[in-house]
């Protein structure tokens, strides 16, 4: 097991003085001001004169829902950073949480940092009001710009997760993530709730989930907090936490209470780790968890217009938005900030008072400042073994078969034996199922609940391990996700069809980079989030329809061609070239698609890297259209994209060759999807004059494709001539079938390219009508036996590229 630090002894449990909790108590009106200044102020912070109706912005947001609980919860953290000099980052899960988070990473000096026009006086102040949720500024979540994020939050659903992520390999790390009560009704939530049986106290950081209890939603109650305590309480046992709770309204009592409980629960999870790592025995603790229960919109207003507020779903929407032509309105909004006693807080220049300074940690302490929320000032590049000692060899292309995924997990196990602190394999209890098992011989699947004398015949469990499986592709992703942006590596594989349980969470990942990318220059460079799509739809023979969805990847084009990257190895050669070049690049999502099955092998090594490289390019040896002294233009050309639609392409390329010696045949195989699409549109896209070079500006094109064929026809819709490009793909037709008649239902079969070549090359025409029969009655055939025996005639299974040298 990988030695982790020993934890220091932290002193006994000692409740703060009454100074100590009034201070606290003025460093969180601070917040509050600063929150409600946020989110209706656009200037005349401090209230130096009354306000006016061009103070207050027109685009009004409620959003102040659970930002008291949020900051309340900022400011106890500080208190425990300080007293234990904590490594600690804040995740804060509620939506449109961010007035919350943002007033104390205000007040700690961060932002002014790294916002110097934000500075830490009145004119700072106005404009740090005005940003928040304005035309060309920030969001109301907790967003990339704000210091100190790993999760932004838009989307509901994976604060625990994310938090999780975090935490894994940081063993002195800790989480405080406070997850909304409404939040806690998503799936991907309930899911993360488990992720309590993955953490190793010894090696791993750990998590204080906070589950805020305010009741509402944006128009209902929420679930959690209409059920008793009793089985609230139940709830989270259950789950394997230790609940404590917080419950009240009063402030003074309320502070007492949080900061007893929360120094309780940090030194219970210190307690934990110490004797993990002093023992050396690793069991699973019941880790602490709070329940906050809090009004929501706790200490705004109790009414508006005689309607309920305070501790009601109002308070999440815009109770007062009639402040432009409502005096009343405008009235107690004032009346409302000056509650706070900002002069009480604040000097004459807008700074906070010196005494509330110092209540926050300084430098790194801050949780606006920790370097783990800022993943890239940590990311130390991956060590990575040489890829080209993996090699498939072969004489001659297309002969020798190979499960191109195993290939990758003698890599994936040799990355894994020299970052035993810097990479995790994640994946839905499919490791072996997509043959990357082999990492196994290395490090097995974390595990910390129980384990049976049995699970060692085969199970692969391990209290140290470094594989992590669990049927919850959105906790899985969370976890990667989370890992990446403090810093790590890591590879997340999953079934092809089933990816779409997280498409909106790949979107949201997807704009968080595009959005650091683009626009925070602040955020270093984290490790891409890399992702192996396999058990593709052309071989679920045994599955059916339910497993026949390529789709996932027409969600990937949608995003920012910033930050998406499609790959299409074709052989295990190529795929070893795809996943070294994706596990050193920063900043993308590249999503890998590369099936477990056996496949022949097209490319020696040096062929594969400067196929790879070049992304597209044309297969000299299965052409024909070069063989003369002059340069000669196809009479087709005939393309591919993925393992079974080459395979197919070349089978037909065969037929045609061997029916009509005298056609001239191009063959273009199409790794980098993105290559297709006009060089304005994407950094990888071609340029008009080196894709009319490869495809030529007129002649037909047979293009088969590994997904939808429609997606080709919008990835190319800017070149010339789109009647002459003919694109075969999947189509919606399948169920229990055998590979080659999967293929035939969808007509990305060698028969119906054939055919299709015939009907588009106009020198062919009715002159290869017998040759097109022969094709239909291959069809018929093949399928004919696929209904008799259950499986393909021997010539289709055993089918090698003929012309060899």
């Amino acid at each position: 097991m990988v030695q982790t630090p020993i934890q220091p002894n932290f002193s006994p449990l000692s409740a703060p003085t009454e100074d100590e909790l009034r201070l606290m108590d003025a460093y969180w009106r601070a917040c509050n001001y600063l929150a409600v200044g946020m989110i209706y102020l656009r200037s005349n912070p401090l209230l130096k004169k009354p306000l006016q109706p061009e103070h207050v912005k027109h685009r009004l947001l409620g959003h102040w829902g659970a930002s008291p609980a949020l900051s309340f919860t900022y400011v106890h953290c500080n208190r425990l950073i300080k007293k234990y000099d904590l490594d600690m980052i804040f995740v804060a899960g509620p939506g449109h949480g961010a007035p919350g988070v943002l007033g104390p990473v205000y007040l700690e000096g961060t932002y002014s940092e790294i916002y110097p026009d934000k500075g830490e006086d009145v004119e700072g102040m106005g404009r740090f009001f005005k940003q928040f949720s304005f035309p060309g500024y920030i969001g109301s979540h907790v967003t990339p710009e704000t210091p100190g994020s790993v999760h932004e939050g838009g989307e509901l659903g994976y604060s625990v997760s994310h938090a999780y992520g975090a935490v894994l390999d940081n063993p002195d790390l800790i989480v405080t993530c406070v997850v909304g009560d409404g939040e806690a009704e998503t799936g991907p939530l309930a899911t993360a709730w488990h992720s309590n049986k993955f953490i190793n106290p010894a090696r791993d950081g750990a998590v204080l989930p906070i589950l805020n209890l305010n009741g509402y939603k944006i128009a209902n109650p929420t679930i959690l907090a209409r059920i008793s305590h009793e089985e609230l309480e139940c709830l989270f046992r259950g789950y394997g936490y230790t609940p404590y709770f917080v419950e009240g309204k009063d402030p003074a009592e309320m502070h007492q209470r949080m900061a007893s409980v929360m120094e309780e629960c940090v030194l219970k999870i210190k307690e934990v780790q110490r004797e993990a790592r002093v023992s050396g025995k690793i069991e699973r603790p019941r880790w602490p968890m709070i329940v906050l229960r809090t009004p929501k919109g706790w200490t705004g207003p109790t009414e508006v217009d005689g309607k309920k507020v305070e501790d009601f779903w109002r308070s999440h929407q815009v109770p007062m938005g009639g402040m432009h032509d409502n005096p009343d309105h405008l009235r107690r909004l004032e009346e409302w900030m000056r509650s706070y006693k900002p002069e009480e807080l604040f000097d004459e220049n807008g700074a906070l008072i010196s005494e509330l300074k110092a209540l926050a940690p300084s430098g790194s302490r801050r949780m606006g400042s920790n370097p783990h929320a800022n993943g890239g000032l940590l990311r130390k590049a991956l060590k990575i073994p040489d890829f080209r000692d993996y090699a498939i060899q072969m004489e001659h292309h297309g002969t020798e078969e190979f499960e191109n995924t195993k290939v990758l997990g003698f890599l994936m196990r040799d990355i894994m034996r020299d970052n035993p602190n810097n990479f995790r394999l994640m994946g839905p209890d499919e490791t072996a199922s997509n043959r990357l098992q082999d990492v196994y011989q290395v490090t097995k699947k974390v595990w910390m609940a129980d384990i049976y004398p049995e699970d060692e015949g085969g199970t692969e469990l391990s209290r140290d391990g470094r594989v992590m499986e669990m049927l919850s592709e959105h906790t899985l992703q969370g976890w990667l996700e989370s890992y990446l942006l403090t810093g790590r590596h890591g590879l997340f594989h999953t079934y092809e069809a089933f990816a779409h349980v997280v498409d909106s969470m790949f979107n949201q990942h997807a704009k968080w980079l595009d959005i650091c990318r683009n626009h925070v220059p602040w955020r270093r460079s984290v490790s891409s989030l890399n992702i192996l799509l396999s058990s593709l739809v052309w071989r679920q023979d045994h599955n059916g329809f339910s497993h026949q969805d390529p789709g996932y990847i027409d969600l990937v084009t949608n995003k920012s061609p910033d930050v998406v990257r499609l790959y299409f190895p074709p052989d295990a050669n190529c795929l070893l070239s795809v996943a070294d070049h994706c596990f050193r690049s920063t900043d993308y999502i590249n999503v890998i698609i590369s099936d477990k099955q056996k496949h022949l092998q097209y490319l020696p090594m040096d062929e594969a890297i400067a196929h790879c490289t070049k992304g597209i390019g044309i297969w000299d040896w299965a052409s024909n259209d070069d063989c003369g002294t002059e340069p000669d233009e196809p009479d087709v050309v005939m393309a591919s994209c993925g393992d079974i639609p080459t395979m197919e392409a070349l089978a037909a390329t065969a037929i045609l060759r061997e029916e009509f010696p005298e056609l001239k045949i191009r063959f273009v195989n199409v790794v980098d999807l993105f290559r297709l699409v006009s060089e304005g549109e994407h950094p990888h896209g071609l340029s008009d004059w080196d894709f009319n070079s490869l495809f030529t500006p007129d002649k037909p094109v047979i293009f088969n494709f590994h997904g939808y064929p429609w997606l080709i026809h919008k990835l190319v819709y800017r070149r010339s001539k789109q009647e002459r490009i003919h694109v075969r793909g999947y189509k919606e037709e399948g169920n229990i079938n055998t590979p080659l008649e999967l293929a035939i239902n969808n007509q990305v079969d060698r028969f119906n390219l054939v055919i299709d070549v015939i009907n588009r090359v106009p020198k062919l025409g009715s002159a290869a009508a017998h040759a097109k029969e022969r094709m239909k009655n291959k069809i018929i055939a093949s399928l004919a036996y696929a209904h008799e025996h259950g499986k393909d005639q021997d010539e289709i299974v055993q089918w090698k590229w003929p012309y060899t040298p």
